[in-house]
Formats: C-alpha cells, sequence, structure tokens
C-alpha cells in the first residue's frame, strides 16, 4: 500500500480497539456450547469467582463463573473432568484475551458421571463417612417417623398406605424438590432440621428418619451424590433409612445411611413392624405365661398336699389354747392400758391450766427482757473498748507513717550525694576531659582508635576529634615508631638564700 494511503487509515487507541473486538465477538457467537475438559480448576478464589480453562488436544479456551453462578450449579468444576458449558463469549480487555462466561455445567456423558460418582466415592470413603462404626441402630417401634421426599410424588403416598398397613405412626414431611439445581441443599437442610428439633418441643422429634424417591436415571438421582447430602446424612444423630431409587439403583447416600432400602415401600416395611404380628407373638406369650403359672401352682399345691399329710395331727393343738388364751387376756389389758393413759392424760391437763401457762410466759418475758438488757450492755461496752483500741492503733499508725517519711528522705538524701560522687568521677575518668587539656582521639576510617604510629598506612582516612569537634584528614607517609623522647634534665636545686656562688643572686646583705 501507498504511504500516503497508510497515512489516511483512522487511528484506534487500545482501548477503542479492544471495546471494538468485545463487541464483535459478543455479537458473533452470543450463547455457545463447548465441550472440553476442566484444566487448572484449583477452586473458587477468595472473591467468590472460579477461573479454569476448557482445553481439547489441540487447543484452550479460558472460562470463568461468577460467584452467584456458582452457588447455584448442580456440577461444580473439576480437575480433569470432560463436560459441555453453556454461557457467552467475550474478550476480557485487560490481558488481551477471549473466554467464555459459563452459566451452566454438565457431564458430557455417563462415563464422565460415572468417573466423577468413583472419586467422589472413594474421596469421602478415606474420610470415614461410609465405616460401619459409625451406623446406628434402629428404633424397633419408633413414635414419630420424618419423611424427607417430594409432598407430590407417588413416594410419600407409598411410604403412608404401607405404615398404615403394618403399624400406625405418626408421620411428619419434610417437603423438599427431589431433582434439580437446588435439591441437594433442600434434602440437607431437612436433614439438618430434622435433627435440630428440640426435645419435648412443639414439634416432636422423630425417632427415624426416611430419605426417599421414585426412580431415575443417574442424572435424575444425581441429587443424592452430592457431598452436602452425604455430609449430612452422616452427621445425622437420628437414625437415617435411605430410600432412592430402585433396587439397582445404587447413590452415595446409601453408603452413609444408617441402613439402605431397595424401595420406599421397603423402607416403611423396615422402619415398623407388623402390628397384627406383635399382637399374636404377645398372645401367645401371654398364653405361655399363664401355662407355667397354672402348672406352678398345681405343682405347689401337690407339694403342700404331701407337707400336709406328713404333718402330725395334735401340731396345733398347744398354738390354738396359746391363742384363746392371749384372746381372753386382751380385753382385760386393752381396759387397763386405757385407764394408765386417762390418768397420765389427767396429770399433764391439770398442769395446762391457763393461770400456770400465763405465770410461765410472763416469767419467760422477764428473763429474755433481761438477756436483752445485758446484750445491749454488753455491746455499748464492746463498742467502746474497740473504738479505743482503734484510736490507739490509729496513733501507732500515724507515728509509723513519719518514720517511714523520715527514713524515706533520709535514704533518698544518702543514694543522691552517692550519685553525685559517681557523676563526678565518672566525669574525671572519662576521655574527654583529657581531650579538654590539648589531647587529641585518632581513629580509622571504621571508627577505631589508633593506639600506635605503626598502624597508619599512606593514604589512610583519618577522623581526628579534639574537645570542640572532629576534623578527618589523610595520612601522607607510613607510620614509624621514634625512639622514646630523652628525658628532661634534672631541673637545678635552687640554693638557699644568701649563697655566693657564681651568677646566683647575691645576698642582701653582701
Amino acid at each position: 500500500m501507498a504511504e500516503p494511503a497508510l497515512n489516511n487509515i483512522a487511528e484506534w487507541t487500545v482501548s477503542e480497539l479492544s471495546a471494538a473486538l468485545k463487541r464483535t465477538v459478543e455479537d458473533a457467537y452470543g450463547y455457545v456450547r463447548v465441550r472440553g475438559e476442566v484444566s487448572g480448576f484449583r477452586g473458587a478464589s477468595p472473591s467468590g469467582h472460579c477461573y479454569f480453562r476448557l482445553k481439547d488436544d489441540k487447543a484452550v479456551l479460558e472460562g470463568v463463573i461468577w460467584k452467584g453462578v456458582y452457588g447455584r450449579m448442580r456440577v461444580k468444576p473439576e480437575e480433569g473432568l470432560d463436560v459441555i458449558a453453556t454461557g457467552r463469549l467475550t474478550t476480557f480487555p485487560g490481558s488481551s484475551k477471549y473466554q467464555i462466561v459459563i452459566d451452566s455445567l454438565e457431564p458430557a456423558g455417563i462415563g464422565a458421571l460415572m468417573k466423577l460418582l468413583e472419586e467422589r466415592k472413594k474421596k469421602l470413603a478415606a474420610e470415614g463417612l461410609f465405616d460401619e462404626a459409625r451406623k446406628q441402630l434402629l428404633p424397633f417401634l419408633p413414635e414419630v417417623i420424618g419423611v424427607v421426599t417430594s409432598p407430590t410424588g407417588a413416594v410419600i403416598r407409598d411410604i403412608l398406605h404401607r405404615l398404615a398397613d403394618r403399624f400406625p405412626r405418626r408421620v411428619l414431611v419434610w417437603p423438599v424438590r427431589v431433582q434439580g439445581e437446588t435439591s441437594a441443599a433442600e434434602v440437607a437442610n431437612a436433614i439438618r432440621g430434622f435433627n435440630d428439633l428440640p426435645e419435648g418441643g412443639p414439634l416432636p422429634r422423630p425417632d427415624l428418619i426416611i430419605v426417599a424417591r421414585g426412580g431415575g436415571s443417574l442424572e435424575d438421582l444425581w441429587s443424592f451424590n452430592e457431598e452436602v447430602v452425604v455430609r449430612a446424612a452422616a452427621d445425622s444423630m437420628i437414625p437415617l433409612i435411605s430410600a432412592v431409587g430402585h433396587e439397582t439403583d445404587i447413590t452415595l447416600i446409601d453408603f452413609a445411611s444408617d441402613k439402605r432400602a431397595p424401595t420406599p415401600t421397603a423402607a416403611a416395611e423396615m422402619a415398623v413392624p407388623v402390628r397384627s404380628e406383635l399382637l399374636g407373638r404377645i398372645n401367645a406369650l401371654m398364653a405361655r405365661k399363664l401355662s407355667c403359672w397354672q402348672r406352678g401352682i398345681e405343682q405347689r399345691r401337690k407339694e403342700l398336699t404331701l407337707l400336709t399329710r406328713a404333718l402330725p395331727k395334735d401340731i396345733l393343738a398347744q398354738p390354738r389354747q396359746q391363742l384363746d388364751n392371749l384372746a381372753e387376756r386382751l380385753p382385760r389389758a386393752l381396759r387397763a392400758n386405757a385407764q394408765i393413759h386417762h390418768t397420765q392424760y389427767s396429770r399433764v391437763a391439770s398442769r395446762l391450766a391457763p393461770q400456770l401457762l400465763r405465770n410461765n410466759v410472763e416469767r419467760r418475758r422477764e428473763r429474755y427482757d433481761s438477756l436483752n438488757r445485758r446484750l445491749k450492755a454488753s455491746l455499748v461496752a464492746n463498742a467502746q473498748a474497740h473504738q479505743v483500741r482503734i484510736a490507739r492503733y490509729r496513733d501507732r499508725v500515724t507515728g509509723f507513717s513519719d518514720r517511714a517519711n523520715r527514713a524515706m528522705l533520709t535514704l533518698l538524701a544518702q543514694r543522691g550525694a552517692r550519685l553525685e560522687r559517681a557523676e563526678r568521677l565518672l566525669s574525671a575518668f572519662s576521655y574527654r576531659e583529657v581531650l579538654k587539656r590539648g589531647f587529641a582521639l585518632v581513629r580509622d576510617g571504621e571508627g577505631q582508635p589508633l593506639r600506635s604510629a605503626a598502624a597508619v598506612a599512606s593514604g589512610t582516612r583519618l577522623d581526628i576529634e579534639f574537645a570542640d569537634g572532629r576534623v578527618s584528614a589523610i595520612a601522607d607517609g607510613e607510620g614509624k615508631p621514634t625512639s622514646a623522647p630523652a628525658a628532661p634534665a634534672p631541673r637545678a636545686k635552687p640554693k638557699a638564700r644568701g649563697g655566693s656562688e657564681g651568677g646566683g643572686q647575691g645576698s642582701l646583705f653582701g
């Protein structure tokens, strides 16, 4: 293209070009369905959004799932899972790449679902959620049965009909969706809701829970393979029966529940016994018990008859005579006993005359008044004695306080004098006092003091400190030790006054 034609092309800013490409991609494709393998998935980011890649053997496509969409997804992305993603294609100007904003995910075929199911089963089994030691025994005859299922399906009618035939019980139904995006969360919330009901509350707490659903495909039953449902079933403190699908349908909640039923009707049969069979067993046991009791009574009667025959005929003659004798003495003894008690009553009644009672009360009142006066006098004397003692102790405390203050002031004065002497001694020994007398301190470039000339090399940077500041210098030669300075000549001893030897001061009187 000619140079003038190139110059006539319109100029774009980077933002304008990115926006134009974004509109082109979104208008040309809009919503698309893409099949690929999930790669680089590490879970939701701190913001709640998910970022990963969809790839096949030839290309890679960036994918993003916003936080609100991720929470509603029935199938979550997992590393290596082959999925079909539905969303809209767009661009991300910040890194000049195109990506798909995903609205829904679905596994790409039964094989992917089975692979995901096996991986999830291994993971939960490794955590111990399927251990037999965790499973509880079912109650023999529950008072209240909680059923988690759809209220409009045939499952709840089958369960209620079977319970009515076998042994009618009170049933609480927690309505949930058994299929769809919100199904797993609703089933898990229902199981936890039954467990959270208080004992003795307005709504009775179930003794047994049945989680039921009719048959269907693997996709239809997928809600019961979700982790949230399996964990809720494993954490349930109420025994739980899973009755999901038909006998050939296996879901992960079957492994976490305390008992698996092949059908919802079979779950109702496991929950309660047959009432008529129980009544028959009770009647049979009652008949056996009555028969045993009758045989025991007959055996005891025979033994008593045999023992009676062995006893002598007049064995009861003497006891019978003693009984007649005591029977004759009993009326006389009763009359004598009544007379004795009447006499005692009369004696006590004479002591309870009103005048005697008033005199006794008056004497008790006078004694109480005397004790009251003595108590008040004792309290007054005791209070005065305590006041005198408190005053004496207050004077002693005041004296001790004055002595302590004087001792503290004396000790502080002594410590201040010692501190002042130590400060003067420290100032006297400080090298800065030496510098004030005209000396200087020489340091090398690293701030270390130099104590000999031999330690100084040519070109060494020196730091010389005087009393009034520092000066930097550079040595211009090798340091050489010098001979010791000659001892100063002894000064001539001054002559005594009046001496006449050479050159001195003459005598003042010569």
